[in-house]
């Protein structure tokens, strides 16, 4: 393949040239090399370093770390790009995730689209009250200890998935809530609790059912999920399950 000038190169790519200057200047992406009036050219490979950098851009990648990676002695393609997919793929699952939520508020005909429940401060929440319900007990110290090691990006796929249980239970609320698909729900919200943050007795879902439709946040983000009235009626299916 012939080498292309910075301006074929902005065309094909769709990079502009400042930008493609600029990566010269930091030594993020040299040209293969330059005519001798000062023009820069460049080859596959080159254009092969782009295509990695414009993928670590996509994935949020500061210049600086893509400049430390691409340009490493032991820098893997082959291994980058693996990890490149698995990035994306969580991306596109926290994207899928807003979708959803969006057309969860749709379809109960909100027009305000309400972001909060995929903050992550949402889990900062979690932790603060369930410190203040039940203090240094063995199943804070257990949330503690599953929490320590999640990324962000972890607690942001973690709460989305927390977050569309309650979605589901708003859409039940005009069902029974003895009948046997809003008790299997109440049962898959316990395993979720276990499974992410602290082993889930009955006793302390039930704890829990009380928490949610004891008003203050926790009541209004359930219930900005599923619909008013939401909170109260897993409070009442969860009393079904526990036998109260």
């Amino acid at each position: 393949m012939k080498k292309l000038t910075v301006n074929e190169v902005s065309k094909l790519t769709g990079v502009s040239i400042r930008t493609l200057q600029y990566y010269d200047k930091i030594g993020l992406l040299k040209p293969t090399e330059y005519t001798k009036a000062g023009y820069r050219l460049y080859d596959d490979a080159a254009l092969e370093t782009l295509q990695q950098i414009l993928l670590f851009r996509e994935l949020e990648f500061p210049l600086k770390d893509i400049k430390d990676i691409v340009t490493s002695s032991g820098f893997d393609k082959n291994k980058a790009l693996q990890q490149q997919i698995e990035l994306l793929e969580l991306k596109k699952e926290h994207i899928d995730n807003l979708i959803s939520m969006c057309r969860g508020l749709q379809l109960r005909g909100t027009k305000h689209v309400d972001f909060t429940a995929f903050d992550a401060s949402k889990l900062d929440e979690y932790a603060k009250r369930a410190k203040e319900q039940w203090g240094e007990t063995p199943e804070f110290k257990e949330f503690e200890e599953k929490d320590k090691n999640r990324t962000k990006t972890d607690e942001q796929r973690m709460m989305a998935n927390f977050m569309r249980i309650f979605e589901k239970f708003g859409r039940m609320k005009e069902m029974n809530p003895a009948s046997v698909e809003v008790q299997e729900q109440v049962k898959k919200l316990q395993s979720f609790i276990s499974d992410h943050f602290y082993k889930c007795s009955n006793e302390m879902l039930f704890g829990l059912g009380k928490m949610y439709d004891g008003g203050g946040d926790f009541t209004n983000n359930i219930d900005k999920m599923g619909g008013e009235g939401t909170a109260e009626f897993i409070f009442r299916a969860i009393k079904i399950y526990c036998g109260r």
